[in-house]
C-alpha cells in the first residue's frame, strides 16, 4: 500500500501523522511512504531523515492526496485537505467529528474511509474498555494544562497573579479538577506536585476510590454534581475541564451563570474542547492566541495542546498509532477491521455514510453500523 502523511497545517500544529522510524517500518512492511516535504521539522525529523528510512519525498499535499491510499495524519484534515479527499481512500488520524458537523458532511461528501483515533478501543480494567489512541494525548494535555494553567495565572496574562504552589506564609493556589480520567489524573499529578491545593471531582465511585488511594491526602475528591462544581469553582484559582465522552460531545458542566461567583483572574482551561468543550463560555482557540476573558474569567480554550510539545507527543502518538496503520496497510481496511472489533471502533465515515453512532446522532445522520459495511 501506499502511505502518504502531509504537513499539519493547523495553527501553530508541529506534529506529524509518521516519524522517520515509523516511515521505517512501513517500507519494511513492503509498503510505500510519501512525505511531504518539510513535514517533519516540527519534531526535529529532516528530509534526509525520512529518506535515510525509505521513505520518498513530494513536493507538496496535493501529490500525496492524489496518489496515497492511506493518509496518515495528526489533527482533523482542514477545508482545503478535506477537498482533495476521495471515494476508496484511507484517512486515518484525529477527527472530533461530534462537535464539527462541516468537516462531517464534508467527509461524507468525499466518499473518505475515515477511521478516527479517538474513537479506537482497547481492553481496560474491570470490563470497561479504554481509548489506548487517546490515551497518550490526554496525558500530555492533562499535564501541560497546569503549565498552561500556571502561566495564564500570572498577571501579565491577565490572571489573578497566583504561584500554585505558593511560598512559606502564603496559601498555595486550589485547583479544581473536573474529571478524574487520564487527563484528569495526569493534571493533578501535575498540580500536586508543585504543591497546589487540589480537589478532584468524577462521578464513577471507581474511580474517586482509586483517585483516594494513589493520591492519599495530597489531593482531595468530591463527587461531581452540579451543586459542588459550583462550590468548587467559586474557590478555585484555577479550573480543568477534563470531561470526555467517547466520540460525542462534551457536556456543559460549567454554566456561564456559574461563573458570577469566580475570582477575578481565576483560569478556567477547557481539555475537552477538541468535543466542544464543557463550559458554556468555552470556544476553541489557538496557541497564537490562547486566552481570552469571559466574566472576569480567563479561559483558555487551545484546540491542539499537545502540540506546543511536539517532539514529545510524536513520539508518543506513534507509540499506539503505528500498530494499527501496520495492520491496516498489511491486509486493507476491510480485513483489518473485521480482525480487530477496537479497531473496527474507528470507524466513524465510510463512503458517505456516518459509521460511529454517537456522531451520528449528535448531527442528525442516519447511522450505518460498522458490522453492515464489514458485511457488504
Amino acid at each position: 500500500m501506499r502511505v502518504g502523511t502531509v504537513r499539519e497545517i493547523k495553527n501553530h500544529e508541529y506534529r506529524v501523522g509518521l516519524t522517520p522510524e515509523s516511515a521505517r517500518e512501513l517500507v519494511l512492511h513492503g509498503h510505500e511512504v510519501w512525505v511531504e516535504t518539510g513535514a517533519g521539522m516540527g519534531i526535529g525529523a529532516s528530509d534526509e531523515d525520512y529518506k535515510a528510512a525509505g521513505a520518498t519525498i513530494q513536493p507538496d499535499a496535493k501529490t500525496i492526496f492524489d496518489g496515497a491510499e492511506m493518509i496518515v495524519k495528526v489533527k482533523e484534515p482542514q477545508a482545503v485537505e478535506r477537498a482533495m479527499l476521495r471515494k476508496g481512500q484511507i484517512l486515518y488520524t484525529y477527527l472530533h467529528l461530534a462537535p464539527d458537523p462541516e468537516q462531517t458532511k464534508e467527509l461524507i461528501a468525499s466518499g473518505v474511509t475515515a477511521i478516527a483515533y479517538e474513537t479506537v478501543t482497547g481492553p481496560g480494567q474491570n470490563g470497561q474498555v479504554s481509548l489506548p489512541l487517546l490515551k497518550p494525548m490526554s496525558q500530555v494535555a492533562g499535564r501541560m494544562s497546569i503549565q498552561a494553567g500556571a502561566t495564564a495565572l500570572e498577571k501579565a496574562h491577565g490572571g489573578r497573579g497566583v504561584l500554585l504552589g505558593g511560598v512559606p506564609g502564603v496559601l498555595p493556589g486550589k485547583v479544581v479538577v473536573i474529571g478524574g480520567g487520564v487527563v484528569g489524573f495526569n493534571a493533578a499529578q501535575m498540580a500536586v506536585g508543585l504543591g497546589a491545593d487540589v480537589t478532584i471531582l468524577d462521578r464513577d465511585p471507581d474511580v474517586l476510590e482509586r483517585l483516594g488511594i494513589h493520591f492519599e491526602s495530597r489531593a482531595k475528591t468530591r463527587f461531581s454534581n452540579q451543586a459542588n462544581i459550583q462550590q468548587e469553582i467559586c474557590d478555585a484559582d484555577l479550573v480543568i475541564g477534563a470531561v470526555l465522552v467517547p466520540g460525542a460531545a462534551a457536556p456543559k458542566l460549567v454554566t456561564r451563570d456559574m461563573l458570577k461567583c469566580m475570582k477575578p483572574g481565576a483560569v478556567l482551561v477547557d481539555v475537552a474542547i477538541d468535543q466542544g468543550g464543557c463550559f458554556e463560555t468555552s470556544h476553541a482557540t489557538t496557541h497564537q492566541d490562547p486566552t481570552y476573558v469571559v466574566d472576569g474569567v480567563v479561559h483558555y480554550c487551545v484546540a491542539n495542546m499537545p502540540g506546543a510539545v511536539a517532539r514529545t507527543s510524536t513520539y508518543a502518538l506513534n507509540n499506539v498509532t503505528l500498530p494499527h496503520a501496520l495492520r491496516i496497510a498489511d491486509r486493507g481496511w476491510k480485513a483489518a477491521l473485521a480482525a480487530d472489533p477496537h479497531l473496527a471502533e474507528g470507524l466513524n465515515v465510510h463512503e458517505g455514510q456516518v459509521t460511529y453512532q454517537a456522531v451520528a446522532e449528535e448531527l442528525g445522520y442516519a447511522h450505518r453500523p460498522v458490522a453492515d459495511v464489514l458485511r457488504g
